[in-house]
């Protein structure tokens, strides 16, 4: 692919909202280094932070080297962008064990190690901290204009609210970043949701003014959803990728059902899939929506590249509980991922029969109820209808040695596990 080419796949992804003039001579010059911040004040990566990671990866694929760059020094002060109200200061530990649990979340998305297309991850606080206040007002504060850091929009965002001034202080830190990439690591290119141009463009200026150099910024618009809703929002909240805040199970169902309307821009934006490759599942998709091939090659692709070995397992569980997957043909992994999704019990290894299995597994309250259920044709034992009220569960009945998974009605599951 020639260089600048990368910008015109990058905005058929979706990628590009507003660009730095000149960018596309920039590509052409040959291979750039361009950084993304990550402000590590949250335990977790969030659905929101995936689009600037897979950006950086499609530059990446296509022989440029990215730079994650972990704020550890910036995440001490808080960036005021989007934010209607000021955030709550973190501790310094706090903040090393988030970016701990990050980077390792970071991985998952871009190529580490050897190489000059290899990606680096960096934290600010390593030359951030070592400032002195007075140095830095004099060698970096001199380049800006309180009037033009009014007028930037998350600026004035926040005037009517409140803007203290450690967070109206970010944008210089945040400049200084790109100025220090650029002396130090050649980086040409910051890049970032819509919401950082202003930030952005600061850095870009400082660059010019301190060294007169070239550099540029590329936002991406923020994402959303057709239905209206806040994009990587669920009914229990934020969908993160650490598997301790949001199980690879609700993660892959997140992206199984997202809307049609969404789901070709999706594949575009976390999806490495080709043109032709993206066209074909949208053509499937508008010939039997109800197959939702799309939503389905969308989920498994991000929930194993996020959860690895847990997202396969957690598609499996999805599929048997939703899909026409064969329950027989499911590892005893996959069960465990659906014994933390739906109701479990365990049972010691001896003789069980139906009834019994129903009431253990609370979906019935007796013997009695159970029964009824059975003769009206409403349960189902490893999705097939049960044989009948004295059905003894046998060896052929056990999946994978110890599950059975039974439901009442349509809606109503219930896993039970014997012991190994």
């Amino acid at each position: 692919m020639t260089p600048p080419d990368v910008l015109r796949e990058l905005e058929w992804r979706g990628f590009v909202q507003q660009a730095t003039p000149g960018l596309d001579a920039h590509f052409a010059r040959g291979p750039l280094t361009a950084y993304c911040g990550f402000d590590p004040t949250a335990p977790s990566l969030q659905l929101g932070n995936l689009m600037p990671l897979m950006l950086l990866a499609t530059l990446q694929r296509h022989g440029h080297r990215p730079i994650v760059l972990m704020g550890g020094g910036t995440g001490l002060i808080g960036d005021p962008s989007g934010k209607a109200n000021e955030r709550p200061l973190l501790s310094k530990e706090q903040i090393r064990e988030n970016l701990q649990r990050q980077r390792d979340q970071m991985a998952r998305f871009l190529e580490f190690g050897a190489g000059k297309t290899a990606a680096l991850l960096l934290d600010n606080a390593k030359w951030l901290v070592e400032q002195h206040l007075v140095d830095f007002l004099r060698d970096v504060g001199k380049h800006f204009t309180v009037n033009v850091m009014l007028q930037k929009e998350s600026v004035q965002a926040r005037l009517d609210t409140g803007l203290s001034y450690t967070e109206f202080s970010y944008m210089l830190l945040q400049a200084y970043d790109f100025l220090h990439l650029f002396r130090e690591r050649q980086c040409t290119l910051q890049v970032g949701g819509s919401d950082q141009w202003g930030n952005i463009t600061a850095g870009v200026d400082l660059i010019r003014r301190v060294v007169n150099g070239e550099a540029h910024g590329l936002v991406a618009p923020l994402v959303t959803m057709a239905s209206g809703k806040k994009f990587g929002k669920s009914e229990e909240g934020a969908i993160y990728l650490d598997p301790a805040l949001t199980s690879p199970y609700k993660f892959y169902q997140f992206w199984i059902n997202v809307d049609d309307r969404d789901v070709e821009s999706y594949l575009k934006l976390f999806t490495q899939k080709t043109k032709d490759e993206i066209g074909e599942l949208v053509a499937r998709q508008q010939k039997d929506p109800a197959a939702r091939a799309a939503q389905k090659a969308l989920a498994f692709d991000i929930t194993r590249r996020s959860h690895r070995e847990a997202g396969a397992n957690a598609m499996v569980a999805s599929e048997i509980l939703f899909g026409d997957f064969d329950p027989h043909a499911a590892n005893d992994q996959a069960f465990d991922t659906l014994a933390g999704e739906i109701p479990t019990a365990r049972v010691p290894r001896g003789p069980l029969i139906l009834v019994d299995a129903l009431v253990l597994a609370g979906l019935a309250k007796s013997k009695s109820e159970a029964r009824r259920a059975i003769e009206q044709g409403g349960v189902y034992l490893n999705q097939q209808r049960a044989p009948g009220v004295d059905h003894s569960i046998g060896d052929q009945d056990w999946i994978a040695g110890r599950n059975l998974l039974l439901r009442k009605g349509k809606k109503d599951y219930a896993l039970v596990r014997r012991d190994a």
